[in-house]
């Protein structure tokens, strides 16, 4: 399979981890690894055009119905599109329709586009996304079969120990940090032909172990702010992105962020 970095053209497809949380900006939005991804696009090709369709919280047959058209519309060179992952999360998931609908927006994506992307997403390392592993790795089961139907490109963010790492991931133990974000950026790119500037899978040095009191504070301040209303959320069908438009609904030329805000180190 032929690779190449020189794409005058980008749409990004998702949810919360596509629409770059929780890589806050002084500004309250979020950056994230395709904002990254595009950025170093950008300085590749003039006149670069870049959308972001992601919104937080949403389940794969919502991506489906809602972001893959659109996208499949805009003609794009490169398309990424992660989902699944919500569907995963919530009680009673029927992984049988979460097949059907990934597959129902890879086969929109895949023929309007010269390169399609697939993921099988990062997971943090603990106990609270440990029951719903054997589902995950179902959904990336079904994301390799149907990238091989395809022809698309799987990069694998989930076997790399190192966006494991508890440190990558904020507080609310769902969504990669600033530097996480940075290393998935640097994933897709060197998978797409970009030069690696260097590894994302290296490891973060050895951490010195909390206390085990200040574990447990943080895991009770976890659950205050972050697993109650999540679990609430999941009970009542409500979705943290309702209402939300996309990032960047348009495929527009890409103008770098405010300095210091953007670009992929």
């Amino acid at each position: 399979m032929e690779m190449t970095a020189n794409y005058t053209s980008f749409v990004a497809v998702g949810d919360s981890f596509t629409e770059g949380m929780s890589d806050l900006l002084p500004d309250g939005s979020y950056r994230g690894w395709a904002d990254l991804l595009a950025a170093r696009l950008a300085a590749r090709a003039p006149g670069f055009r870049y959308a972001n369709l992601a919104v937080r919280g949403k389940l794969i047959g919502q991506i489906a119905a809602e972001q893959a058209v659109p996208a499949a519309a805009m003609r794009a060179d490169l398309v990424t599109l992660v989902g699944g992952l919500n569907d995963a999360l919530r009680p009673g998931c029927d992984m049988g329709r979460v097949r059907f609908h990934l597959e129902e927006a890879v086969a929109t994506l895949a023929p309007s586009c010269r390169r399609l992307v697939l993921m099988h997403s990062p997971g943090r390392q603990g106990p609270f996304l440990d029951r719903f592993r054997p589902r995950m790795e179902e959904l990336f089961t079904h994301v390799d079969e149907v990238a091989e139907r395809y022809g698309a490109l799987v990069v694998d963010l989930y076997g790399s120990g190192a966006l494991g790492d508890p440190r990558l991931w904020d507080a609310d133990r769902l969504h990669l940090t600033a530097e996480g974000h940075r290393r998935a950026a640097g994933a897709v790119g060197q998978a797409l032909g970009l030069d690696a500037r260097d590894d994302w899978r290296t490891p973060l040095p050895v951490a010195v172990p909390a206390r085990w009191t200040a574990r447990r504070t943080e895991d009770l301040r976890f659950a205050r702010r972050h697993l109650g209303p999540w679990v609430g959320r999941r009970l009542t069908g409500r979705s943290s992105g309702d209402g939300l438009p996309p990032k960047r609904p348009e495929l527009l030329p890409y103008e770098p962020p405010p300095s210091g805000h953007g670009g992929l180190s």
